[in-house]
């Protein structure tokens, strides 16, 4: 399984850093979680970033520059460092991989307060 960790409740203006670890022997040696998403209240869930294999790296138009991926490969383990945070981020945040099939963490949630 995936599992997405750091999510909370902060101010407009704050920071949070959520992490996306592979558990299990096999399945952490298969998986490697690349990419982020955001499901907001009542809205479809959206690409919020993304990482190759060669560590480029894309974001949404509406987090450039306050967000940032990244991968400790060692580790199989996939960052996302939140800065800047605004109400309009809130939501269930979510890491995605795919070996085979897609894989889905189970959600963290973000709340924004103004």
């Amino acid at each position: 399984q995936l599992q997405a960790s750091g999510g909370g409740l902060v101010q407009a203006g704050g920071s949070l850093r959520l992490s996306c670890g592979a558990s299990g022997t096999t399945f952490s040696n298969n998986v490697s979680p690349k990419d982020w998403y955001r499901q907001a209240p009542g809205k479809q869930r959206d690409l919020v970033a993304n990482i190759t294999d060669g560590g480029s790296t894309n974001y949404a138009n509406s987090v450039k520059g306050r967000f940032t991926i990244s991968r400790d490969i060692a580790k199989n383990t996939l960052y996302l460092q939140m800065s800047s945070l605004k109400p309009e981020d809130t939501g269930v945040y979510y890491c995605h991989g795919y070996s085979y099939r897609h894989y889905w963490g189970q959600g963290t949630l973000v709340t924004v307060s103004s």
